[in-house]
């Protein structure tokens, strides 16, 4: 799916053009086929068509404009327009599903988030198979500008998880899964006096849980367990079928993000795909799993981005608030370090997955006996990191290098961390983080 976007002054104009029939006659039957929250009835914002066969667009501009007349500091070009076309090989989408495509768009770009009353005013008109046009005025109802900051970056982003979504060719994914934090949610974790933004927390939240998880279910109940509030996303289809979810802290007022809106590849068909094969049991007589994944990491390809979830399954049974702290910034590191500039087969790195899924079901990396085999694999990815950063540089990957050589330094930092004689405190069983009121910004509690 590709979207265009532009800008300008008059939506009448405009209006004209997509209802008129092109320029080569190729608008065929144009019909809205979505608007904003609260505008009624599309029948009756529908351009009426008059006696000579003109259609009449002075009610549904005027509508559109209103916010612009009465707003405060209104931008020169207030007119947004952005088409949406599917791929030639792409099946043909039905109006209700161009209608929920278009409001997902509306509120992943941000200028018209779900249950937003006051957010942009917009419609959505369809005269063709494979496309349709999203046009919004840029004054938010309630008289503030929108500025639109980043709406290509955005859009991008937004028709990424709508292929997935809808099951349509994909164009392609940037070098990093990772959504950036937006200007708003910096500058409010900055006034609150916080070190990290809602969607970081919840990003890692959501990775923690997915390394650890092998199905939706368990992975909403590890999402529960840490404290997060969990919201499924039903098919419109099949209403019993989860095909999305969204979560949130547990706020006075949560801020809900959808999976995509964290990474590309936290959206649930994505993970489903990563759980494939995975165990859900424990075996009968599981040996030591730790050395098997020290022999594991140390002859892992660079590319294997299942490194990080073995880290995310370490930094879940660590003791100690440095060492998590230290882990999960690690496995963040590694995790962006090894993203391809291309998606791999979700299957590619199943069998280093599947260890630390099984470590953690058997809580291996947290018993005693197996403290130094734990060092043993930290160092072991300590080097996996060094080598990639070196791949990474010489192929001038200089972001991703940088992360690599950062995983490194953290994953030696937490191999030797010091106790209170003086000596190397190994891994030893203690609270999980989502149980530990003594973690640093504990997602479950209200700041």
């Amino acid at each position: 799916m590709i979207p265009n976007i532009v800008r300008g002054k008059r939506i009448g104009g405009l209006l004209r053009y997509l209802y008129g029939p092109g320029r080569r006659e190729e608008h065929v039957d144009p019909r809205l086929v979505a608007a904003w929250d609260g505008a009624g009835p599309l029948a009756a914002l529908e351009p009426a068509v008059g006696r000579d066969g003109r259609r009449d667009f002075r009610a549904l501009a005027e509508v559109l404009e209103q916010p612009v007349r009465s707003g405060r500091n209104p931008p020169a070009k207030p007119v947004w327009h952005c088409s949406l076309r599917t791929h030639p090989s792409d099946r043909q989408l039905s109006d209700a599903q161009w209608g929920r495509i278009a409001a997902e768009a509306m509120a992943q770009i941000g200028l018209a988030p779900h249950q937003d009353v006051d957010a942009v005013r917009w419609v959505a008109v369809r005269h063709g198979a494979d496309h349709i046009h999203i046009v919004a005025t840029l004054v938010r109802q309630d008289r503030r500008t929108e500025w639109a900051r980043n709406d290509r970056w955005r859009a991008q982003a937004a028709c990424r998880d709508l292929e997935e979504r809808y099951g349509l060719h994909q164009v392609g994914v940037s070098a990093t899964a990772r959504r950036h934090p937006t200007a708003p949610e910096l500058h409010k974790a900055r006034r609150l006096r916080r070190t990290e933004t809602d969607r970081d927390v919840l990003r890692r939240e959501a990775r923690c849980a997915a390394a650890a998880a092998a199905g939706t279910d368990e992975f909403f109940a590890l999402l529960r367990e840490a404290g997060i509030l969990t919201r499924p996303r039903m098919s419109s289809v099949r209403p019993h079928e989860v095909t999305g979810y969204s979560i949130a802290l547990n706020r006075a007022h949560p801020i809900w993000y959808g999976g995509g809106r964290l990474a590309t590849d936290l959206t649930l068909p994505r993970l489903r795909a990563r759980w494939h094969d995975l165990p859900t049991t424990p075996p009968a007589d599981p040996g030591n799993l730790v050395a098997l994944a020290v022999r594991m990491a140390e002859t892992a390809g660079l590319a294997d981005t299942g490194a990080s979830d073995l880290l995310f399954v370490a930094a879940r049974q660590a003791p100690g608030r440095a060492r998590r702290r230290i882990l999960l910034r690690a496995a963040d590191a590694l995790d962006r370090a090894a993203r391809p500039r291309r998606s791999p087969p979700a299957r590619t790195h199943a069998d280093l997955r599947g260890v630390a899924r099984l470590l953690q079901l058997t809580g291996q990396l947290g018993d005693d006996r197996n403290s130094a085999t734990v060092l043993q694999l930290l160092l072991a990815l300590a080097r996996l990191a060094e080598a990639l950063a070196d791949l990474k540089a010489a192929g001038r990957q200089l972001h991703q290098a940088r992360e690599a050589r950062e995983a490194a330094r953290l994953l030696r930092m937490a191999a030797h961390i010091r106790g209170p004689a003086g000596t190397t405190r190994p891994l030893t069983p203690g609270r999980n983080r989502r149980h530990d009121p003594a973690a640093p910004d504990a997602p479950g509690r209200s700041t």
